[in-house]
């Protein structure tokens, strides 16, 4: 049995398409993933959570146009074999608590977990960096999404009580401690707009663009991540109002991420919870990505007693917020904001308090279904 967890992203957000920083951390949610070899080359994948099954033939994997689910495990049977990694056939169960459009990273727990697991059948070492740009290229190339490497890097890299500095050009690393007495408090709005996938690809268009202009005046300009706030403002003419809004938020996040990282790793939670909030104001006017219904989450959060910190997490146009909140409130603050939330805009959130995460491991059957037991009663809490 292999587990890999879903993510959540503390600050950093639209910063890994353009070569930036993040600064996620794995959480307990998790895809489950069962496997048996098969005599022949095929693999039948079974989802529980869809109650569907998909097979392909290893070698000739295309995509299937109307599944929901079976692209990204299919995808990456693909990614790994044009890689050069000689597979087996295989059958395979997956089964996944991370809450689906969430926001949360469910295709990347489901990626990494199945990948994994190929690789561990196969006989393949599993070095997981290269899992990670692996699947990766599956959500890109085979499923059609085009994420950056934040969430498969932290599904495979990410420890528990730690935080993840990633560093998506290089990909160096440096893990940060939470400290103990700070709990991960995922508040799900319950709505995701569906504007929102359009809308991504639209941002990544309109960075590239803003990227390929202030290239002209700044030579070795590959993406925003090279270009600072003194560089734009100083050649803001050359953009439009919206490029140079998308433009300034990028620059300006990928500064706040790393005083943020700084701030974690000195135990200075308050100042990453600032810093947070910027980002959030940020992401609502520059970035346009915030709705009004993580506008209200985020505002009902910060007042509540013992939050550190507050904002967006993710793609945007619906999902989820993060909060850094106390352990001694944090049972308050769910009920509170629960209750808040819920009289402001007539729907019930499910709040999620975390801890960070180990990322991908092979995982005995007798302590996988025990952790998935542990993990739901003790993280995850309805209001």
């Amino acid at each position: 049995m292999y587990r890999a967890p879903g993510r959540v992203n503390l600050i950093g957000e639209h910063t890994d398409y353009n070569g930036g920083f993040v600064l996620p951390a794995a959480i307990g949610f998790s895809c489950w993933t069962a496997i048996a070899p098969r005599e022949d080359r095929r693999l039948v994948i079974h989802s529980e959570n869809f109650g569907e099954t998909a097979e392909g033939e290893l070698g000739d994997l295309v995509p299937d146009p109307d599944s929901k689910w079976a692209n990204y495990p299919l995808g990456v049977a693909w990614a790994l074999e044009e890689s050069g990694k000689r597979l087996r056939g295989a059958d395979v169960y997956i089964s996944g608590d991370v809450p689906l459009g969430a926001g949360l990273s469910s295709s990347a727990a489901v990626e990494v977990s199945v990948g994994y697991a190929l690789l561990d059948l196969a006989g393949n070492p599993v070095e997981r960096t290269a899992l990670a740009l692996l699947c990766q290229r599956a959500e890109n190339e085979f499923v059609g999404a085009r994420c950056g490497i934040m969430d498969q890097f932290v599904s495979c890299h990410g420890r528990a009580e730690h935080a993840l500095l990633l560093d998506c050009r290089t990909l160096e690393m440096r893990m940060l401690p939470v400290p103990m007495g700070v709990a991960l408090v995922i508040c799900n709005t319950m709505v995701k707009h569906e504007l929102g996938a359009s809308e991504y690809n639209a941002r990544r268009e309109e960075c590239e663009e803003a990227a390929r202009l202030l290239g002209k005046v700044l030579p070795g300009t590959r993406a925003l991540r090279d270009v600072n706030a003194t560089q734009l403002e100083e050649h803001r003419g050359l953009l439009d109002e919206t490029l140079y809004k998308r433009a300034r938020h990028v620059i300006t996040e990928n500064e706040r991420v790393l005083r943020g990282a700084d701030a974690l790793q000195g135990g200075e939670i308050g100042k990453l919870g600032q810093l947070m909030a910027d980002s959030h104001r940020s992401l609502r006017e520059d970035f346009e990505v915030s709705c009004p219904e993580l506008d209200a989450m985020v505002e009902i959060a910060a007042r509540q007693r013992g939050v550190s910190g507050a904002r967006m997490t993710g793609g945007g146009f619906g999902g989820c917020t993060i909060n850094l909140v106390e352990y001694a409130h944090a049972q308050e603050f769910q009920q509170k904001v629960g209750a808040a939330y819920a009289s402001a805009t007539g729907l019930r959130p499910d709040i999620y308090i975390c801890r960070a995460s180990q990322g991908v491991e092979a995982v005995p059957a007798g302590e996988a279904v025990a952790g998935t037991t542990a993990a739901n009663s003790s993280t995850r809490e309805n209001s």
